[in-house]
This record gives C-alpha cells, sequence and structure tokens, in this order.
C-alpha cells in the first residue's frame, strides 16, 4: 500500500481521535498534549512533505516543467534552508514575497500555469484532501527544520514591508472592530480551545511563526501560515486574503522578524 492510498483512512482515525480530544478540554489546559507526546516524531504531515516533494520534481503545466528551478531566494533549485529567510525581496519580481507567492510565481512562470486557476482553491477545505500548494509548502518548509528564522531586513523594500505589517496588526477594521492584535498582544490569553500568543513578544512570535505550516489534529490537514492568516482575516468578518497578497506578506514579515532567531520546527502539530 503505498504512503497516499494509506492517508486517507490515517486522517478518518485522527478526525475520531480529535473528537475524543475534545471532550476532555475542560479538564486538561492542552488536550493534545498526550497526542503529542504518543506520535513523538511520527507527524502526519510526513505524508504531505512526501507529496509535496514529487510536486517539486513533477513536469506540469502548459510547459511541461517542473519546480526544481525555482528560485526561493538562495539560488535556482536551492530548498535547503530557503524557508527559514522568508519573506524577502526578489529583484525578479521587485518585491517582497512569501513562500506561498513565490510557489505561485513559479507555478506560473516555469510552468506556464494560469494564477486565476490556482488561487482558485489553494487551500483545502474540511473533508478534502490537501492541495498542491499545501503540499509544496510542507515540503519546502521541511528543508529549513531546525534552522534559525532570519526573514532579511537589508532591502528598503524589505524594512517597508515590515512596517507595513506592524501597522495592519494594529488596524481595528470590520464589524466587530477587530484587529490582530485584539487577539494577540497579551500574555496568556485563549479562545475556546485555542492559545493566543502574543505575537509582539520575541518568544510567542517565533514559537507561533517556527510551527507553520502544521498539522491540524482536529481537521486532519495541513494548514499553511498563508491559510492561517485568511482564516484570521474570516474570523475578523474581512474580505478574504489571498495568498502572496500584500497584506499576508506584510503580516507574515511582522511575524517573522519579530521570533528571528528561532529554530523552526515546521510542519507543526496543532490543535
Amino acid at each position: 500500500m503505498s504512503a497516499k492510498s494509506g492517508f486517507v483512512p490515517l486522517l478518518r482515525t485522527l478526525s475520531v481521535c480529535s473528537l475524543l480530544f475534545a471532550v476532555a478540554a475542560e479538564a486538561q489546559d492542552d488536550p493534545f498534549a498526550e497526542y503529542r507526546e504518543m506520535m513523538g516524531d511520527d507527524n502526519p504531515a510526513i505524508f504531505v512533505i512526501e507529496e509535496g516533494a514529487e510536486l517539486w520534481t513533477k513536469p506540469q503545466g502548459p510547459k511541461q516543467a517542473s519546480l526544481e528551478q525555482c528560485d526561493l531566494g538562495l539560488g535556482a533549485g536551492v530548498v535547503k534552508g530557503a524557508y527559514a529567510q522568508l519573506p524577502r525581496y526578489f529583484d525578479d519580481t521587485r518585491q517582497v514575497m512569501d513562500l506561498e507567492g513565490r510557489l505561485i510565481h513559479c507555478m506560473v512562470s516555469l510552468q506556464g500555469r494560469d494564477r486565476s486557476d490556482i488561487l482558485r482553491k489553494p487551500y483545502s477545505g474540511t473533508g478534502d484532501m490537501g492541495t498542491e500548494l499545501e503540499a509544496l509548502a510542507s515540503y519546502v518548509a521541511d528543508q529549513s527544520m531546525g534552522m534559525p528564522i532570519a526573514t532579511p531586513q537589508d532591502h528598503p523594500a524589505e524594512k517597508a514591508t515590515y512596517a507595513m505589517g506592524k501597522e495592519l496588526f494594529f488596524y481595528r477594521a470590520g464589524p466587530y472592530d477587530f484587529s490582530c492584535a485584539t487577539c494577540h498582544r497579551q500574555d496568556e490569553k485563549r479562545i475556546r480551545l485555542q492559545n493566543l500568543p502574543n505575537l509582539t513578544a520575541h518568544a510567542n512570535a517565533g514559537e507561533a511563526y517556527s510551527s507553520w505550516p502544521a498539522y491540524r489534529i482536529s481537521q486532519g490537514l495541513v494548514r499553511t501560515m498563508g491559510w492561517r492568516m485568511q482564516n484570521c482575516a474570516k474570523q475578523q468578518r474581512l474580505p478574504q486574503l489571498l495568498p502572496g497578497s500584500e497584506a499576508v506578506i506584510s503580516l507574515i514579515t511582522y511575524m517573522s522578524v519579530n521570533g528571528s532567531g528561532t529554530e523552526m520546527a515546521a510542519p507543526g502539530l496543532k490543535r
């Protein structure tokens, strides 16, 4: 049985397990701690990482090209350590880009694929199998495991992106007048089962950023940092954020720079 064919039953089993953990939520601060301890290094995201590795070398699109010449910031085809140094400024696009935005750029420029087709469904829904973007992001992130977050702030555009991210983090909008800071600028806060890290603090920002992409136990899917940004905006009742958009890149830059130096641990395990 291949890794992929065994992935669906595994996800169903984990989905049932997640419900059992949720029942015990009120009795524990972290109802998934036992699950993490039981799994150890055997994160179910390994199946998604393997899929991403295959997709990286698979010829696709009108040009029937792979992504092996994609430059993620350290040179064409260099994946090792690239995620730990994103977002960053790219000369060829003259803009700061995050991982997902850069992957989409390479899919379009190297493989000749239509950007709108990629953006039609970049993230999987509940009960779906994972998407190509999620698998590729997991593969690239895994190649930075154990390396320190080193998002550059050398180019003026990189500094401007961080400044915009900070402004957006504190910007209140939507029908509830929420900002990112409403949930993420105080220590030891939580909502339902979810801890709310103070992303203005170095340790918390580093811990949060370094663990995405992450396998969501309750959903049986790997979620990316771009999905996390989109989901937060949804909870604020704001318009949908697209992968690789200026707002997403700015917010990710703000978080990654705040957590600079923290060792990457993605893909992580989340509630």
